[in-house]
């Protein structure tokens, strides 16, 4: 269970490019629906993310940092630098989610599709999929992130959401990119992602999206 809870910080990484167009002038839901079709038209992309995560709870903040590579349309690889070595990957039929910082020798196996647990890494089952059905989509007002300005959305979910209670998300008002979004659940932890470095349809070898569990390590198949 912990390595599931554990799984929901790597939609810190899973960003996508919007497109090119402006989005100065548009609705909040229409900014998002510019977000959404640039996730859909990116064949590759690659970024860099931190992830802050502050538990209210327990009153802890703690920061990850990693890259993001990702292939449409099931193609994904999340490579943590801090922690060190912790690693996500998904080859199109399998997804491997290995995290020794915090379940050491230890090696999730998931199906990468026709899983909920993907859904939890893809942001397309986060808030890209179809926003305006699923959320009450509000404007958030203008900031600078990264250096770039940015238009921010808050979104409330319409019916229970199991992966967060709200959401907001800064979207580049040049380019429409998602520089930065937040997350927070039920219980008030919450995520927040900073993108940056993002490239659109680079060429990224086949090898990436390769996983070899680490020899000795116990595979959980859920």
């Amino acid at each position: 269970m912990r390595v599931i809870n554990n799984m929901k910080n790597f939609i810190a990484a899973l960003v996508v490019l919007g497109s090119a167009t402006g989005v100065q002038a548009q609705s909040p839901a229409v900014i998002m629906d510019r977000a959404v079709k640039g996730y859909t038209d990116m064949r590759s992309m690659s970024a860099d993310f931190q992830q802050t995560i502050t538990n209210p709870l327990t009153g802890t903040t703690s920061v990850s940092r990693g890259v993001l590579l990702r292939k449409a349309p099931s193609l994904l690889s999340i490579t943590f630098s801090s922690p060190r070595g912790d690693k996500v990957v998904s080859d199109g039929s399998t997804m491997w989610v290995y995290l020794p910082s915090s379940a050491p020798n230890q090696v999730m196996k998931l199906p990468a599709s026709g899983n909920s647990s993907m859904g939890m890494v893809d942001p397309g089952g986060l808030f890209l999929s179809s926003p305006s059905s699923r959320y009450e989509i509000t404007a958030g007002g203008n900031a600078t992130v990264g250096g770039r300005k940015t238009l921010v959305v808050n979104l409330v979910p319409k019916q229970s959401n199991n992966a967060f209670s709200k959401a907001k998300v800064w979207v580049d008002a040049s380019s429409n990119t998602i520089r930065q979004f937040e997350v927070v659940d039920a219980n008030g932890l919450t995520r927040r992602v900073t993108i940056s470095n993002v490239k659109s349809n680079p060429t990224i070898a086949a090898s990436s999206f390769r996983f070899t569990p680490p020899k000795g390590a116990r595979i959980i198949e859920n």
